[in-house]
């Protein structure tokens, strides 16, 4: 037994090595398949962009069409100098400016230079700030400020004059062939229809109910003032919510309203009698509206005694 043992060694050892390389083989395989495995690419985070508004041109318009304009925009209003917010004063200067483009803020504020209409009696309580909350303004075309940069002279670049190429070989054009000249017909001339009217979208017909001094006129491309009054009940009806666009939507359409009767403007006593009722029913939906109610109820009786 003996004698055998130095045969049965060497076998032994040459297993252990077969082993031990098969397991080496096995490590480095699955250390390749670990390196190579890519790495998970993360997404980036969308960029939301911030809703924007463009300040609009409000100078030499009166100030009650003015803060209509704002209020639809979605701006808030104040007016500031020595003369106040009466309806029938004008626009002289605002700030920021025309056009500027500004960040939605939720009612970004809008300051207003008034001059005064001295042909309009100012009377009544005026209205130098909106009924709203203002918010405050932010650029959105503000510049945004950079770092300065280093910059190196970069050195001359050594330059070569290139051999002169030989001059191309004069060739002498052959003759184009002229394209026979087509056959020209006149056509008859036709009569042009001429362009019909557009129709106007509400009516132009509207004799003013009283003649008040100072007041502007009633603007012939926007609805009368009766066509108003029920267009927002009905408003009203699908919107059962009290939102501050909501409200702010209602509160310019009773401002139009009243303000508009009192100029005197066509059929304005039948609107402020509509409106009444709307801001009854806005009381009854949203919990508010006594105020306007009692405003228009004090103007259908002013604006009745004058349209006798």
């Amino acid at each position: 037994m003996l004698e055998r043992l130095p045969a049965f060694v060497p076998r032994v050892i040459l297993i252990a090595v077969v082993g031990l390389l098969a397991t080496g083989g096995l490590t480095y395989a699955a250390e390749q398949q670990l390196a190579a495995a890519p790495a998970p690419v993360v997404a980036p985070a969308p960029v939301q962009k911030r809703a924007t508004l463009i300040v609009p041109d409000l100078r030499r318009q009166a100030f009650v069409f003015a803060k209509g304009q704002l209020q639809d925009a979605g701006f808030s209003w104040r007016v500031v100098g020595g003369v106040r917010g009466f309806a029938a004063n004008v626009v002289v200067a605002q700030s920021p400016a025309a056009g500027v483009k500004v960040f939605d803020t939720g009612a970004p504020l809008i300051k207003l230079t008034l001059s005064r209409n001295r042909k309009y009696v100012q009377s009544g309580a005026p209205e130098d700030i909106s009924p709203y909350r203002a918010t405050p303004i932010q650029l959105a075309d503000a510049p945004v400020a950079t770092a300065p940069t280093t910059t190196t002279t970069p050195a001359p670049a050594t330059t070569t004059t290139p051999a002169p190429a030989p001059a191309p070989a004069a060739t002498t054009p052959a003759p184009a062939t002229p394209a026979p000249a087509a056959a020209t017909t006149t056509a008859a001339p036709e009569m042009a229809a001429a362009p019909a009217a557009p129709k106007a979208r509400y009516p132009q017909a509207r004799p003013a109910a009283f003649a008040a001094a100072g007041a502007p006129k009633e603007p012939l491309d926007e609805m009368p003032l009766v066509v108003r009054a029920n267009a927002l009940g009905k408003w009203l009806e699908t919107h059962p919510k009290p939102t501050d666009a909501n409200v702010r939507h209602w509160l310019y359409q009773n401002e139009w309203i009243v303000t508009g009767a009192k100029f005197g403007w066509w059929r304005g006593t039948d609107a402020l009698k509509v409106l009444v009722a709307v801001d009854r029913r806005a009381e009854a939906v949203w919990g508010i509206g006594s105020k306007s109610e009692a405003a228009a109820a004090r103007a259908l009786t002013e604006v009745g005694a004058r349209s006798q």
